[in-house]
């Protein structure tokens, strides 16, 4: 009995060693260190899941958790979220020095359950999920490296000024489903994303474009807002803009100067579920256009087809146009052929 206990524990150590091996080949010297390795896995907290295949990562998640456990200090990506977390301390995470990655997504973390420096030591952050929450505020301050900060579904209506001021790395900022309006979008608010990409500001209560975006962004996300009217030269300070999605606001013709979308950078354009009754001018390299679903009576190819457009074939450089949604409109089918022959790439069509 004696020899078998031995036995078992002798081969509980020998797979505690060849765990230790496997890891230490899949772990660089910028990874978790190798004396660190079997501690930082015997450190997992009772109420988390740790998998020594990837030792790098704390579950907790779906626990129903009110509080945070101690974390191991050596922890990269740590998921907390669907627990019921209300409160975010200062020292709740300053054990965990290291951390990359962390999801708190759907809790019930307040802003004043937030404490000022409960961020503040996350000095490697680069990516804070806080979606689902009940935060009525941007969290301050923030980590300096941060890349991602999604607070998408919280009760946010204000952007404290300065909260950005040093987030150069920050390209993806997710603030849809909020309470924001006019007054919390502003220059002075924003300042500080010099390197932003993507921005989501859907599903909130603005009556007008936002101001202050630096000319890095890309992406613009303004669905289900109240917005009126594009002033003509909004989109002169963003040069890089790719892809832009007005769906579900109150925009009529009156309210869109007549070449504000003639943008040689924009691929993509969404402008479903408005009140448009013509057709806006496009660029020619526009890729993607939804019009569905506004009050658009008829097609006039002059209309939309880019000056030049057939002549421009001659040289490869004619209308980029691949996909076009005009559902939902008051427009009679047969589709005319100016239109597909301006478009000669368009490869679907919706009407």
């Amino acid at each position: 009995m004696i020899e078998m206990s031995r036995l078992k524990l002798t081969m509980e150590w020998l797979m505690v060693a060849f765990v230790a091996l496997l890891l230490a080949g899949q772990v660089s010297s910028e990874e978790i260190p190798y004396e660190h390795l079997m501690s930082q896995i015997q450190a997992c907290p009772k109420e988390c899941h740790c998998t020594p295949s990837f030792p790098n990562a704390v579950y907790c998640d779906n626990k129903g958790l009110k509080r945070i456990p101690v974390i191991p200090p050596y922890t990269w990506y740590l998921y907390l979220q669907n627990n019921l977390i209300d409160v975010l301390s200062a020292n709740a995470l300053h054990n965990a020095t290291q951390l990359r990655w962390i999801n708190l997504n759907h809790n019930k973390i307040t802003s004043e359950g937030l404490e000022a420096d409960a961020l503040k030591g996350m000095s490697n952050l680069v990516h804070l999920y806080m979606e689902d929450n009940l935060l009525s505020s941007i969290p301050s301050p923030l980590p300096a490296k941060l890349e991602q900060l999604r607070l998408s579904r919280n009760r946010i209506s204000k952007i404290p000024p300065g909260v950005f001021s040093g987030m150069d790395h920050l390209t993806l900022l997710d603030l849809q489903s909020n309470k924001l309006q006019d007054d919390a979008v502003t220059e002075v608010s924003l300042k500080g994303l010099s390197n932003l990409i993507q921005i989501n500001l859907a599903k909130n209560q603005l009556n007008t474009m936002p101001l202050g975006l630096p000319p890095t962004t890309t992406q613009i996300f303004l669905d289900n807002n109240n917005i009126e009217k594009i002033p003509a030269e909004y989109f002169k300070g963003l040069p890089k803009l790719v892809s832009l999605r007005l769906n579900r606001n109150k925009l009529a013709n009156g309210g869109i100067p007549k070449n504000v979308f003639n943008l040689s950078s924009i691929l993509d354009l969404q402008l479903s579920h408005n009140q448009l009754t013509e057709i806006p001018v496009i660029s020619s390299g526009l890729e993607h256009l939804h019009l569905d679903h506004n009050k658009i009576k008829s097609v006039n190819s002059s209309d939309i087809c880019p000056p030049g457009a057939l002549d421009d074939y001659l040289d490869d450089k004619g209308p980029r146009l691949r996909y076009l949604r005009l559902d939902g409109n008051e427009i009679k089918p047969p589709i005319p052929r100016e239109l597909m022959m301006c478009f000669r790439l368009l490869r679907a069509i919706v009407i």
